[in-house]
């Protein structure tokens, strides 16, 4: 059991959220210069950033669909901003029912001042691990606890940030080479038979991959490929 395992880690960790409350009450923030805030708010915006890579469906996607590319040796073709709005996007459906809970519990409460902002990220943080955990490895959880020595641990709920987005991010990487490698198969297959074409022919200084391309590209509009990677891609989320 998960729970058994978790409460055998090692050490312990600090609550960002209850750091966030110390100093959002100290009104430490309000005391700095101007340009020190304008500072911070730019930082915190680049954070957001690595937040929605890594804490978000993003990085399957957009390892998938660069798999895809690569696969019918398009060059940069999609180009990488059509990949890259694609998986904006997809990763937009997919969180779809987990952005919608962060907004009932979250956001608007926030908005309507019935919640402080401390309360509205620890609300928001809630719903946004339990995607996080559902599709987690429980051999990555276990690796990370061990090298934090979260002896602390004793239920999934006690699994601090520090482990859980790192373990997240390895389970998506994991899943998303899977993928990839079953999206190479077809199309190995087709560089095989046009290299022993080629070969059979006598044309051995003939690069496989000119003439592969065409038929890889061919066998993708056949089959509607993106049709099929969108599909697999969302349903691999359970959506």
């Amino acid at each position: 059991m998960l729970e058994t395992i978790l409460a055998q880690s090692q050490s312990t960790g600090v609550d960002p959220f209850e750091m966030a409350k110390q100093a959002s009450e100290s009104g430490t923030f309000d005391n700095l210069a101007p340009p020190i805030q304008v500072a911070l708010f730019l930082g915190g915006m680049a954070l957001l950033t690595a937040m929605f890579v890594s804490m978000t469906a993003f990085t399957r996607i957009i390892i998938v669909l660069s798999f895809t590319r690569r696969a019918l040796a398009a060059q940069e073709i999609p180009p990488n901003p059509v990949l890259i709005g694609l998986a904006m996007f997809l990763t937009l459906f997919v969180m779809g029912p987990t952005l919608d809970r962060v907004d009932s519990v979250a956001i608007r409460p926030w908005m309507s001042d019935d919640i402080t902002g401390v309360e509205a990220a620890q609300a928001g943080w809630g719903e946004l691990r339990l995607f996080m955990l559902k599709h987690t490895r429980k051999n990555d959880l276990r690796l990370f606890l061990k090298l934090a020595k979260a002896n602390h641990v004793e239920t999934v709920e006690d699994i601090p940030a520090r482990v859980l987005i790192p373990s997240f991010v390895i389970s998506e990487l994991k899943t998303a080479f899977v993928m990839g490698f079953c999206i190479y198969i077809p199309f190995l297959l087709i560089d095989l038979v046009v290299s022993t074409v080629l070969m059979s022919l006598g044309m051995m200084m003939m690069p496989p991959v000119v003439i592969s391309t065409p038929f890889k590209i061919l066998l993708f509009v056949l089959v509607d490929g993106w049709h099929l990677i969108t599909q697999a891609v969302a349903l691999s989320f359970g959506t």
